[in-house]
């Protein structure tokens, strides 16, 4: 008699990020000292009801200064790679809620049909409840191109635009806020 396959079943993320996953140095992108200009992001990631996830995790994906990625299919011609910056980070949040991420502005990248896309970071979000990571981007408020961009083009709500744009506060630090659900919501991409 053949033995019947049941199928394991699907379990939210989290929260057992501080076990394994939090590696604080992750959180600095700059600490083999890359080309480009410095930044500092921070915020903070708050649930549905507008409570503070001390238990996240932001994992980021991004292009160099120049606009490349540290990546075997990113081939662009005239735009070399920096090898003191990988381009990958993570940051875990603390029990307010609160995360920081140092890294570099990054240039402009190519996507479909070669349209220039505004510089921006590639974030996958993990956070307890979630049955699979959320995904988003982070741009910057003082980026010109951010007009031009596919992506932010594509959103004809100026209020869900504006949750995909980091805010230059007084300190000279980036602010962005993970808001998970209702008011203020962060667009998350379906991909």
């Amino acid at each position: 008699m053949a033995a019947k396959l049941i199928p394991t079943p699907g379990q939210t993320v989290g929260p057992f990020f501080a076990l394994g996953l939090d590696r604080p140095e992750w959180a600095d992108m700059t600490r083999h000292n890359p080309e480009g200009e410095r930044i500092t992001i921070e915020g903070r990631v708050f649930d549905g009801d507008g409570a503070p996830v001390p238990d996240a995790l932001i994992e980021l994906w991004q292009a160099n200064a120049a606009g490349r990625y540290d990546h075997i299919v990113d081939e662009q011609a005239g735009k070399k790679i920096d090898p003191n910056f990988h381009g990958y980070g993570r940051a875990a949040t603390d029990a307010r809620g609160q995360f920081q991420v140092k890294t570099i502005k990054p240039g402009p990248v190519p996507g479909r049909g070669n349209a220039l896309q505004a510089p921006h970071i590639n974030v996958a979000f993990f956070a307890r409840g979630l049955l699979r990571q959320l995904h988003t981007r982070i741009y910057f408020s003082d980026e010109p191109a951010n007009l031009s961009d596919p992506l932010l083009a594509g959103i004809e709500d100026e209020s869900v635009r504006r949750t995909l744009i980091a805010r230059r506060g007084e300190g000279g630090a980036y602010r962005f806020d993970f808001v998970l659900q209702g008011e203020d919501e962060t667009a998350f991409l379906d991909i």
